[in-house]
């Protein structure tokens, strides 16, 4: 039939019930009409198999492995002509309008894959992905939080993040080593209120790559010595609020 391939990161969903009630929590956010949806990573078609069955929608999928590839058109034949060859990270837009994403993501890529949703936050309608736990944590921590990250910050800054459900490792094959969960993206009305996205993005990265230290010394080389007097400078960035992160890039050289 198929085999898994550990270097793709493959674990396959293999409890029905998981399935469904990922497709049923995604078919609510669907638009009534004109509705496009992307599967990132369908392998086995745990999901394709339910999603295919949504009427009305122009799907496509996005599949690394030739093997699977060659697998999933051979049980769904329905899916000739729908399915992407390649990596997700690798992909252009698969849309021209706004589309919808969904995805059992690979654990090894997963970080990048976020970035990817970033890329394309503009078109995006929601986002729902099974994700190691630690990540889907780092994703839905706030300020304080000893996860409260780069990807935190960054992702909350664009989406309102729902963190829906764990899931066993058993409901896996093969079963990971580590417990996953899965969480949807929904695109946030207003941006945060930072002078550019370049800036805002350099100092999140900047504050996190040394996260023991106070902000004043992190982003030291960003800053003109007089807005560093500030005491907000005197805490670390796990202890600001992406509104802190955006207000202090007015501020910046």
């Amino acid at each position: 039939m198929y085999t898994l391939k550990k270097s793709l990161g493959q674990h396959f969903l293999r409890d029905e019930n998981i399935s469904r009630k990922i497709v049923t929590g995604l078919r609510e956010l669907l638009p009534a009409e004109d509705a496009r949806l992307l599967e990132v990573g369908p392998g086995a078609g745990a999901l394709t198999k339910y999603l295919i069955e949504i009427e009305g929608i122009d799907f496509k999928a996005v599949e690394l492995d030739d093997e699977k590839v060659a697998y999933l058109l051979k049980t769904w034949p329905v899916l000739a002509g729908k399915i992407i060859r390649g990596s997700i990270l690798d992909i252009d837009r698969p849309f021209e309008g706004k589309f919808t994403v969904v995805g059992n993501f690979p654990y090894n890529i997963s970080s990048q894959i976020l970035f990817k949703m970033l890329d394309w936050k503009d078109h995006l309608l929601s986002m729902t992905g099974m994700f190691q736990k630690e990540v889907a944590q780092r994703v839905a921590a706030g300020p304080g939080n000893k996860v409260y990250g780069v990807i935190s910050v960054l992702i909350q800054a664009f989406f309102a993040v729902e963190y829906l459900f764990e899931v066993h490792e058993q409901c896996f094959q093969p079963p990971p080593k580590v417990k996953s969960a899965v969480i949807r993206l929904l695109p946030r009305g207003e941006k945060p209120a930072f002078r550019d996205e370049k800036s805002f993005f350099l100092l999140v990265k900047t504050a996190f790559n040394q996260r023991r230290k106070t902000l004043r010394n992190a982003v030291k080389p960003l800053f003109d010595p007089a807005p560093l007097e500030d005491p907000i400078f005197n805490k670390r960035a796990e202890q600001l609020s992406i509104a802190d992160f955006a207000g202090l890039t007015w501020r910046m050289r």
